[in-house]
């Protein structure tokens, strides 16, 4: 079966870029699908996650005004699908443009929506005007219509299926990148944050809470591993709260399993998810999570007060009085890493992919 992905790029080192790579590699390596990717102003640039020799990879190159922009890209599009003759297209795009996808083609092909972030985030700005707030509105308006256009439409959870206007949905998770036979031994005083540097994390309410553990436990550290915004603005807030030598900024890292191995608590602030990957990262390695339960994901993935807590969304005092109840108790740290390994089972990628080998099946027949 001959699969195409659509999505802007696979070079970077976010979340979406690497449930691609495990879900193609897994694919054409287990699955024995015929798998192309399509991106955007690739230019052989050096990926961070590895893709298979076995994946074709398609580079199109669109600049320009918005028009010229929008012409090459459609046009792009049709040359490579003309080319290939897919039997499926999955639209990995969280923007507006790849709603218009199935608008392109009288097709004899399945066109399906892959959509890897929760509506909230067109909305999570702490600087949008009235203009803005209008414009992100249509756009979702319009993206909520275009929805319906795809032969099937795909969540990671339960919850964002409340975000869309169609009867096409289907919930499918993230697969995990890993699942290491060691589990962390949860002795470090340090616990780990995983996400680039942007306001959606929730970093300006992460260290905030991070005053209060910090107060209590000053010999615990605060590991950050992500892309760092050009204007630093969270290394400039540590520095301001006087955390400077409690936390610690470091760029994104290929080995990242090793890195929750060498942690004994994962923390996520963020304010809205897709999914939040990074959780079954962490509790694939037996690390308990304190995470905000923010739209949409961790609700799905946590068992509260089981493998980790969930925390309203926001609550600056409840996240650190979390943080600082697993550092003060071993034994239930331990209690709640050993079940989170357990329990994220379910995310393994021979258990999720069977899911996506099945519904591909059940389209192209």
């Amino acid at each position: 079966m001959k699969l195409l992905y659509i999505t802007n790029g696979i070079k970077g080192a976010a979340g979406l870029e690497r449930v691609l790579a495990i879900k193609a590699n897994y694919l054409v390596d287990f699955l024995d699908y015929e798998v192309h990717i399509l991106v955007l102003n690739h230019n052989d640039a050096p990926v961070f996650y590895e893709f298979s020799s076995k994946i074709m990879l398609h580079d199109i190159s669109v600049f320009g005004n918005p028009f010229q922009y929008l012409k090459k890209y459609i046009l792009g599009i049709k040359n490579v699908v003309n080319k290939i003759q897919p039997d499926i297209i999955s639209v990995c795009d969280d923007g507006l443009k790849g709603f218009f996808i199935p608008m392109l083609f009288k097709k004899s092909f399945n066109i399906i929506y892959e959509r890897h972030a929760s509506v909230n985030l067109n909305f999570n700005s702490n600087n949008l005007n009235f203009i803005q707030i209008i414009s992100n509105n249509i756009k979702y308006r319009l993206m909520r219509y275009c929805s319906q256009k795809f032969d099937k439409f795909i969540v990671l959870t339960p919850e964002n299926k409340q975000e869309w206007n169609s009867n096409n949905l289907k919930v499918i998770p993230n697969p995990l990148s890993f699942y290491p036979e060691e589990s962390s031994s949860l002795t470090s005083k340090k616990i780990i944050v995983v996400g680039s540097h942007n306001y959606n994390k929730g970093y300006d309410l992460l260290l905030q809470s991070w005053t209060e553990v910090v107060s209590k436990h000053p010999d615990w550290k605060l590991e950050i591993y992500g892309n760092i915004d050009e204007s630093k603005i969270y290394l400039k807030l540590a520095l301001d709260l006087n955390l400077n030598n409690s936390v610690t900024f470091l760029e994104p890292v290929l080995n990242i399993d090793q890195k929750y191995l060498e942690a004994s608590i994962m923390a996520m602030s963020s304010r809205s998810e897709g999914f939040g990957m990074v959780l079954i990262e962490a509790m694939a390695c037996g690390v308990p999570c304190v995470s905000f339960d923010c739209p949409c994901g961790p609700s799905a993935i946590i068992k509260n007060n089981e493998d980790g807590f969930l925390i309203e969304n926001g609550n600056t005092e409840a996240f650190a009085k979390k943080l600082i109840e697993l550092i003060e108790n071993n034994e239930k740290r331990k209690l709640m890493g050993h079940a989170a390994k357990e329990n994220v089972q379910r995310f393994l990628p021979e258990i999720v992919m069977l899911q996506w080998d099945l519904l591909f099946k059940e389209l192209a027949k």
